[in-house]
Formats: C-alpha cells, structure tokens, sequence
C-alpha cells in the first residue's frame, strides 16, 4: 500500500524543538525533540526517520553513551534491546548519534530503539557509515540539510527477536538541499558492501517505487 510523505518545510526558529508537517503517514507519527518517526508496528521499526542537520549538531560536544533503551512515546510499544541479542545483527541507527551532537538530550533520543534497525555489521560499519559522515560533511559545506532515512521491506533477510523484528533487505537515504532546492538519493542493500557510495546514488523515484512512499509534496 502507498503512502503520502507531505514533508512540508517550515521556516525553523531558533528553538529547542525541530517543527515539521507531516500531515500524512501510515504508522504511528512521533515526534522527538530533532527528529520524526513513522513507527511500523509490524516490522517493528520506523518506516521513515526524518530530521533536519545543521552545524552546530554535528559540531556539538555531546558525549557517545551507547544507552539503547526502548521508545516510551511509541503507543503500541517499540522493539526491545532482547530482539538484538544474539542475533548477530547491530542495531542500526537511521538517524546517526553523530548527527545528535547538539545537546545530552538529543543524544540520549537517538538511542531509542525506535531509531534502530537490524542491519548486517559489516553494512553497518562499514559504507552506511560512510555514507553518514558524508551528510555531515555535506552539511558543514551547505548550513543546513533535510534528511530522510529508513528501511526498505523487499527481498528481507527474515526476523530478530521476541518481537520479530523484520530484517530489512535494502535501506534508503534522501538528502535535501533547501538552498539549491535538489535531492541526493542513496538505494543500498542491507549486506556488506565494497563499492564507493556513490555507486548506490539513484532518482529519487526509483527510492518511491521500492519503499512506496511518496516525496513529491516535499520535493
């Protein structure tokens, strides 16, 4: 089934909170204080994590704790750290802690296991990190980006957990430039992965087709 992703950016004053519309979404809409989430209930994860990076939140001091803890705001209940263990998979973040640099609280909300996703070590340490420190480094050179990242649920590699937490078979990320007003799509399979990123760059169409959601009112 489609769903609608109206992304629609708001001119952000300086404050505390990140302010987006996102009036349409199949999943359960959370809101943490610099990041949203479309919760699926039946994978067990986000189907989209959206936020919007800027310089100081990557510039923060913020430290690294590793405090994985489940989702209090997730009505139907979020995936638990038991779902991981053992499973051989990490628990991907979709949005990075790098990127929650800003302050203790927003650290601490990246950790929620609402943000995480089974994702194969050697994926996950390896080219969707780098593809990470490259928004960062995209972010240092352009102020400000919006990023979208989540799951794709085609060709999964089975479940984690208690919970049977879906372990998805690709994962996307899409960038936002709101001064060129352009898009950088990335389409990468949930393994390990030898070739440079840029390999996996795709038309943001091709990210609606697989995943079935829409980006055109944001775009």
């Amino acid at each position: 089934m489609k769903y609608t992703l109206a992304f629609l950016l708001i001119l952000l004053s300086f404050c505390s909170k990140a302010q987006y519309w996102l009036p349409k979404s199949i999943g359960e809409l959370v809101t943490h204080t610099y990041y949203t989430l479309s919760y699926n209930e039946e994978n067990e994860q986000a189907n989209w994590v959206a936020y919007k990076l800027t310089r100081e939140m990557i510039q923060g001091v913020a430290v690294r704790k590793n405090k994985f803890k489940e989702d209090p705001d997730v009505e139907t209940g979020s995936a638990k750290l038991v779902d991981y263990k053992g499973s051989g998979y990490d628990r991907g973040h979709l949005c990075p802690a790098a990127a929650m640099k800003i302050n203790a609280k927003a650290m601490s909300e990246s950790f929620y296991m609402s943000n995480m996703s089974p994702q194969v070590p050697g994926f996950n340490r390896g080219k969707w990190k780098s593809l990470e420190a490259k928004v960062r480094k995209l972010t240092v050179e352009n102020d400000s980006l919006y990023v979208i990242s989540g799951p794709v649920f085609k060709n999964n590699k089975g479940e984690i957990g208690p919970d049977h937490v879906t372990i998805p078979g690709y994962y996307f990320k899409v960038i936002y430039f709101p001064r060129q007003k352009k898009t950088l799509s990335y389409l990468m399979p949930n393994r390990k992965i030898e070739k440079n990123i840029d390999a996996f760059v795709v038309p943001l169409d091709s990210i609606e087709r697989i995943s079935h959601i829409h980006f055109n009112h944001l775009f």
